[in-house]
């Protein structure tokens, strides 16, 4: 099934009616009532848009911000704007497999982009401000809640295509004190002022899920029983000047934040007294983070989840 989020939806059907965000919901929640609240809002809100006519879905437009989990066989051009190194990993029935990643934009949003097996030889021809086109890929949303497009066998990543790329979309960068829940795409720059030790977790070698253990084994629900590979997040406290907040890093950018490589992030695993050095050495250091805002429910704050990650150098603290 495909998942947009109900702003998102009510955003549109409001688009295309002359019908107030009251009205919408006024819908929905009659259609609910109507079904006996057998259906989510989100589930009424997509029943509601097509008794108006409103088409919700357009992946034919191309554009990142069209795509959403659960749709299949999109394509889209943008301009590649971080490109990952390509990792290997064994399977439980010893095999090899590789994956690499890579980030792209257009002029509407962002998008990470998953390469597994022989798609990952095209890493090799990709930097920064590269465009392409991406031909076939799928839309999952990753475990931070980000959406990503996943490239099997039959998917393409066409270097230099044809088609007219937009440049992309310039980040908005706001001071913390600014920042609301939900926010996306949205980037700060700030001095890391607390750093925490990095925390380890099981995630399977085939596609990157958290593991469930029962006793001393693992297993994915897509995978089965499986040897566990191991993936890692970092929470460091960042001060603009209006205020502090939590910033939450996971693999690639806590390589990227301590310039480190998988295997010698792993080491600190067993040896959790060597990260204290890069603690301290991190401290008063400047970055510059792109991401989304989310509400900690736990602790009533916010909390900026990132997606890139950059050293800051003078021309940026302008």
């Amino acid at each position: 099934m495909i998942r947009m989020p109900l702003s998102e939806v009510i955003s549109r059907i409001q688009k295309n009616t002359s019908l107030s965000e009251e009205d919408i919901l006024a819908k929905i929640e009659e259609k609910q009532n109507a079904l006996s609240g057998l259906i989510s809002k989100e589930g009424a809100a997509h029943i509601v848009a097509n008794e108006l006519g409103v088409k919700i879905f357009d992946s034919s437009s191309g554009k990142i911000k069209d795509l959403f989990p659960g749709m299949r066989n999109v394509e889209f051009v943008g301009r590649v704007t971080q490109v990952f190194d390509v990792r290997s990993f064994s399977r439980a029935d010893g095999s090899q497999g590789k994956v690499a990643s890579f980030n792209v934009g257009d002029d509407t949003g962002f998008m990470r982009v998953v390469c597994w097996g022989s798609q990952t030889d095209i890493i090799s021809q990709l930097s920064e401000g590269v465009p392409v086109k991406v031909v076939g890929g799928f839309v999952r949303e990753n475990q931070r809640g980000f959406k990503e497009v996943h490239l099997n066998d039959s998917s393409r990543v066409v270097v230099n295509p044809d088609d007219s790329v937009p440049e992309v979309k310039k980040n908005v960068r706001k001071s913390l004190k600014d920042l609301n829940e939900n926010d996306v795409n949205v980037e700060i720059l700030g001095t890391i002022v607390q750093v925490f030790d990095p925390y380890f977790f099981e995630v399977c070698p085939d596609c990157n899920a958290r593991l469930n253990k029962s006793g001393d084994k693992f297993s994915c629900p897509a995978h089965g029983e499986v040897v566990p590979s191991y993936s890692y997040v970092l929470n460091v406290y960042v001060d603009d000047g209006s205020d502090t907040m939590r910033v939450v890093l996971f693999r690639n950018q806590v390589e990227k934040l301590l310039n480190k490589s998988k295997e010698e992030i792993l080491k600190f695993r067993d040896a959790p007294e060597a990260f204290d050095p890069l603690k301290t050495d991190l401290l008063g250091e400047q970055f510059r983070f792109i991401g989304r805002v989310k509400k900690n429910t736990f602790f009533d704050r916010l909390e900026f989840t990132a997606n890139q990650v950059f050293p800051v150098d003078e021309s940026q603290l302008k």
